[in-house]
């Protein structure tokens, strides 16, 4: 029952936190908004204040898009701490998963040693490729 509550608890906190948001993300809005409005006004007059305006307006947008991002990470990491730990796995066939892990980490490393070659010799052969390419149009 605690655990039920604390939980509640902290999803309320988050939903306050995600409304603060929303009305700062509003007020940021409508700031960005009569900075518009004064842009507008500014181009009737003066070209290089517009300039200044705008790279104001791009720096808001910005801190807006750091900002998001922050929430972001932080609603991320409070659902992972919410949400509980993977359960573990069954541990009745023990003796089956090592012998497939044994052949695992072989064939991974095989493949991404290959990954790593194919690149090197596709360099490799780009030369004589070339080379042929010339010769044909050539002759």
């Amino acid at each position: 029952m605690l655990l039920l509550l604390l939980l509640l608890l902290l999803l309320l906190l988050l939903l306050l936190l995600l409304l603060l948001l929303l009305l700062l993300l509003l007020l940021l809005l409508l700031l960005l908004l009569l900075l518009l409005l004064l842009l507008l006004l500014l181009l009737l007059l003066l070209p290089l204040l517009l300039l200044l305006l705008l790279l104001l307006l791009l720096l808001l947008l910005l801190l807006l898009l750091l900002l998001l991002l922050l929430l972001l990470l932080l609603v991320l990491l409070l659902l992972v701490l919410l949400l509980p730990p993977p359960p573990p796995p069954p541990t009745t066939t023990t003796t089956h998963h090592h012998h497939h892990h044994h052949h695992h980490p072989t064939t991974t490393s095989t493949s991404s040693l290959l990954l790593l070659l194919l690149p090197l010799l596709l360099l490799y052969l780009l030369p004589y490729y070339y080379y042929y390419y010339d010769y044909y149009y050539h002759y």
